[in-house]
């Protein structure tokens, strides 16, 4: 047993897919008309229906072949019969004169249905009588598509608290079914509905809602419909309108009404849906006088005077009401020179301009003054304290030493050079703190070197005068400093 099962399953199985290959093959046999499975065509055009019987052996006897018409489930109507002893008959008069068939033929019975109707759509049949096997048939379903017919409308309205349609958006008699949709920056909404034809076809309508205000007047809603005959979406702009009472302003008027003026005029500037017909001007004084003149929205003064030292009304109409507008005017005795401002960007960089010379000026001030100080202050050599000379005799008993460097103040132009040959008297030669040295002579500069004569010292002088650079030109030179009773030679005195 167990042996055997394993035997009998193969067989099982091999005459299973053998039985459903060969019901497939009687199932494609079966099929021996040849018929289009869906067609698509327009109102007003034509539409070709083919059917062809398919019979490889040769043994089926065609009798008799018609076109069966389903508009609707459970409805059948032949609308055309072709039998190769009695001819061609079209029995349904809704197809009368509109169907032909394409070839006098039992094995190619196509037919050619014009002038289409959106009634025309539904399932077409084309049946054979045969023998021995009897009916074969095959069936084409006919859609008719409708492009639909859009358009757009604004709804005017009169500005409101209320949400209320502003424009409307239709596509009729359209199949398939068409979608509306709206493309706004307004805070607004809308609704879409449908009704269906007696053909088959459908009319869509969408309204766009809004709260409206004299703001929205002018401008533009868009509406935008899709459907599946339209190579592109259809889009439309609709400008709404709404209507709103007028508002009033007065322009003109410049405070420069002077006694004598002429030509002086106002202008009354009315905006409202629809436009204001009727503006009138009055003045709050009483009736306008003479030297006035109205010409609808303009009032002009032929010469200004004290008579128009007043306040001027306009007032504007329309459908929806009034507005007014009122200016005071002003006569003044002489006319005023009204001198126009500097444009911004000038006044800008004239500021700029200032800053930018007045840091100059600071600059240079600055650079002054800071040479000044440096010219003026002390002087930047710090002079030794003084020292005692030698007697006089020393100084020339001396051997003469070579010349070293000292800091002695050169001699400016102009200035002359004394050599004193006699003695002052010094009170007190230690005492470097109670007066000058040397009967008030100021104290001398340290110099350490000693001189055998007089001329020696003046070669000193000046050599210094032209190698040495000391800043202060008039400073006095100061004298040396030799005890009391010593013979000595003053140095060089600069005056």
């Amino acid at each position: 047993m167990a042996r055997d099962y394993p035997a009998r399953c193969p067989v099982g199985h091999t005459w299973l897919a053998a039985a459903a290959i060969l019901l497939a093959a009687q199932g494609i046999l079966a099929q021996k008309v040849k018929v289009d499975e869906e067609l698509e065509a327009y109102p007003t055009e034509s539409v070709d229906l083919h059917c062809q019987f398919v019979d490889s052996r040769g043994l089926t006897k065609l009798t008799q072949v018609s076109w069966i018409w389903e508009p609707a489930d459970g409805q059948r109507d032949n609308i055309a019969v072709y039998h190769p002893t009695y001819g061609q008959s079209f029995p349904n008069l809704a197809f009368k004169d509109r169907v032909v068939f394409l070839y006098n033929s039992l094995e190619n019975p196509s037919i050619r249905i014009s002038s289409l109707r959106m009634s025309d759509a539904g399932r077409y049949t084309c049946e054979y009588a045969t023998y021995p096997s009897g009916n074969e048939q095959g069936t084409t379903s006919l859609i008719m598509l409708a492009k639909p017919k859009n358009s757009a409308n604004v709804v005017t309205v009169q500005a409101g608290p209320k949400s209320v349609v502003v424009a409307r958006c239709e596509a009729a008699d359209g199949k398939p079914a068409a979608s509306i949709s709206w493309m706004a920056t307004l805070n607004g909404n809308h609704s879409t509905s449908t009704t269906g034809g007696p053909d088959g076809t459908v009319t869509v309508r969408s309204e766009y809602r809004l709260v409206p205000t004299p703001a929205d007047d002018g401008k533009e809603v868009i509406c935008k419909v899709d459907q599946r005959t339209q190579e592109r979406p259809w889009v439309y702009a609709v400008k709404l309108s709404v209507e709103y009472p007028p508002s009033v302003s007065i322009e003109g008027y410049d405070n420069n009404w002077y006694v004598g003026r002429s030509g002086a005029v106002l202008h009354c500037r009315a905006n409202g849906n629809p436009a204001p017909t009727i503006i009138t001007w009055t003045m709050a004084s009483g009736p306008l006088p003479e030297t006035v003149e109205v010409n609808g929205d303009k009032l002009t003064v032929r010469k200004v005077d004290d008579a128009v030292n007043t306040t001027f009304i306009c007032e504007a109409k329309n459908k929806h009401g009034a507005s007014r507008q009122q200016i005071t005017t002003v006569v003044i005795e002489e006319k005023r020179q009204l001198i126009q401002g500097p444009p911004t960007g000038a006044v800008i960089g004239g500021i700029l301009g200032a800053l930018i010379f007045i840091g100059l000026i600071a600059g240079i001030v600055f650079f002054i003054r800071k040479h000044r100080e440096d010219g003026e202050g002390p002087p930047k050599h710090k002079p030794p304290p003084p020292v005692k000379a030698s007697s006089s005799t020393e100084m020339l008993n001396k051997p003469s030493e070579p010349p070293t460097a000292t800091e002695t103040a050169p001699l400016s132009p102009g200035e002359v050079y004394y050599e004193p040959t006699g003695g002052e008297p010094v009170t007190s030669l230690d005492d470097e703190t109670s007066g000058a040295l040397n009967g008030g002579a100021p104290p001398v500069l340290d110099n350490s070197v000693k001189y055998d004569n007089v001329n020696e010292l003046k070669d000193h002088a000046a050599d210094s005068h032209h190698g040495n650079g000391l800043e202060s030109s008039n400073r006095e030179a100061p004298a040396a400093n030799i005890s009391r009773g010593e013979s000595f030679v003053s140095p060089a005195m600069y005056v």
